[in-house]
């Protein structure tokens, strides 16, 4: 008879791992919501800094732009007052109260990957979830959890949620992420790839909200929209880890049940999943090396620093032996 392997903790990790790779790549609702959201991003992100580069130049012509600059070169600090930055406070003013008067409509707007997704410009969680959720790919190959946020997100801060942030922030290039954004000194890899083009020339050396640039009402629209697309990415991926958890919650309580492997393989197999088992012996150490007395053995054997036969004693041997044959 086979004796049946029985499971313990790595083996009941590799099943889950296995299990929930393959929840995480299969064709459903969620996932297909999560992946053209992020297409949705992509295409209004180039309208939306496209229009940003005109109404940005229509506010400060690049001709002046490059005359400022050639003061500069000739007179050095005082005419230093055009800078690079990727976010702009945008208004309008085309809409009415209702006495009549003609109101102001104004709105930060970050073109950076950690840009706020609420008009705020400080810094804030929901830019790092659209950070996370946009490479989330990229992320898990590095060995990062891109879905901290979205799996802890009925959870207050914790040293858990806060280490894998901290990996996910480090591994996108923002080496200080709560700093302002407009600082390219605080930026490398994949942040700076990404902001690199929605970086424009203004004139002014105050704060973004200290010099409202004025748009016409649609676009204004348009840049809402864009900002409405980043917000639905996070949305989308929240929707869509959520399922995941609470498959893969349900998976861990049946593992945690199942005395055996061979029945955490059949789990496998009705969830239409083809795992070998032996396959999961081989490649599980423990496995190998407590419950296989074959292995044991070798590995034991392998520890052995024997010496060889050509030790101080048989060389004096042979020695003699030579000299009788002399003889």
């Amino acid at each position: 008879m086979t004796q049946k392997i029985r499971m313990n903790t790595e083996l009941r990790n590799k099943l889950f791992n296995k299990i929930k790779h393959t929840f995480e790549n299969e064709d459903t609702q969620e996932r297909e919501g999560f992946l053209q959201a992020r297409e949705r991003v992509d295409s209004t992100y180039e309208g939306a800094s496209i229009l940003a580069k005109e109404v940005v130049e229509r506010s400060y012509p690049t001709d002046d732009v490059a005359t400022l600059r050639t003061f500069k070169k000739k007179y050095g600090s005082p005419c230093d007052v055009v800078a690079k930055d990727k976010c702009f406070y945008f208004s309008h003013s085309e809409d009415k109260d209702d006495d009549g008067e003609i109101t102001e409509t104004k709105s930060h707007f970050d073109f950076g990957l950690f840009g706020n997704l609420n008009g705020s410009e400080y810094s804030h969680d929901e830019g790092k979830k659209f950070a996370v959720a946009y490479f989330r790919e990229d992320l898990k190959a590095m060995d990062c959890n891109p879905d901290i946020y979205a799996q802890q997100s009925d959870n207050k801060d914790n040293p858990h949620k806060t280490k894998h942030v901290d990996e996910c922030m480090k591994a996108l290039g923002s080496t200080n992420h709560n700093s302002y954004q407009g600082d390219m000194s605080n930026q490398t890899g994949m942040t700076k790839t990404f902001n690199a083009p929605y970086y424009l020339d203004v004139i002014g050396t105050s704060y973004c909200r200290s010099r409202a640039i004025a748009c016409t009402k649609d676009e204004y629209t348009m840049f809402e929209q864009w900002r409405v697309a980043k917000a639905n990415l996070v949305s989308k991926h929240q929707s869509w880890i959520d399922t995941i958890t609470k498959q893969c919650n349900q998976l861990k309580i049946g593992l945690k049940a199942y005395r055996y492997l061979s029945e955490g393989v059949e789990l496998a197999t009705e969830l239409g999943i083809q795992l070998d088992e032996a396959e999961l012996i081989r490649t599980n150490s423990t496995g190998l090396t407590i419950y296989n007395p074959s292995n044991l053995a070798s590995m034991i054997k392998g520890m052995k620093n024997k010496q060889s036969a050509n030790t101080r004693e048989a060389k004096i041997l042979a020695r003699k032996q030579y000299e009788e044959s002399l003889n």
